[in-house]
């Protein structure tokens, strides 16, 4: 896995650069209709990612991320979601951590999963990106934070997302 942490970008002279979006990319050995299916559908996220997933994969559905002792937050955290693009097979986005009744830019985070074959489509990478976080309106300090930890989340959670899929194929 590589981990590109993209930034957009500072002027020279400002103390802090802008921790705009988050970037990973993987190799997975799965078929992209694995790895989609992986990605989207709520009974195998929460074998890599969430501990609950409840959410329709289809573009405008909303649902619900529960994240518990587990994930280092002390208690049970359940994040809204609302299902963005369900391209199967190629692209899989939502935005979440969002206080408002519904996701929109500038109150939520954008994560996309973006899904190519490769090997005649017997493997996949799979590039995955978080972005949203200097548009939420945060303070720099608060913006830097939310991007550290999720930067740091990513990190435990996609190679979870990696070995689950290749077990997928592995038991078949």
């Amino acid at each position: 896995m590589s981990d590109h942490t993209h930034s957009s970008g500072h002027t020279p002279g400002t103390a802090e650069p802008e921790q705009g979006s988050i970037t990973r990319t993987l190799e997975i050995e799965a078929s992209p209709e694995i790895v989609y299916e992986v990605i989207s559908s709520p009974g195998h996220m929460a074998r890599w990612w969430p501990e609950q997933a409840d959410f329709t994969s289809r573009a405008g559905e909303t649902g619900t991320l529960v994240f518990g002792e587990s994930c280092g937050c002390g208690q049970a955290e359940t994040v809204p979601l609302t299902i963005v693009e369900a391209n199967p097979h190629r692209r899989f986005s939502f935005r979440w951590v969002y206080d408002e009744s519904h996701a929109a830019p500038g109150n939520s985070l954008l994560v996309t999963f973006d899904i190519a074959p490769r090997r005649g489509a017997r493997a996949s990478t799979v590039t995955m990106t978080e972005s949203g976080f200097r548009e939420r309106g945060w303070s720099e300090a608060v913006a830097r934070a939310e991007h550290r930890d999720h930067s740091q989340g990513w990190g435990i959670f996609l190679p979870r997302l990696q070995s689950y899929a290749a077990e997928l194929v592995s038991a078949a």
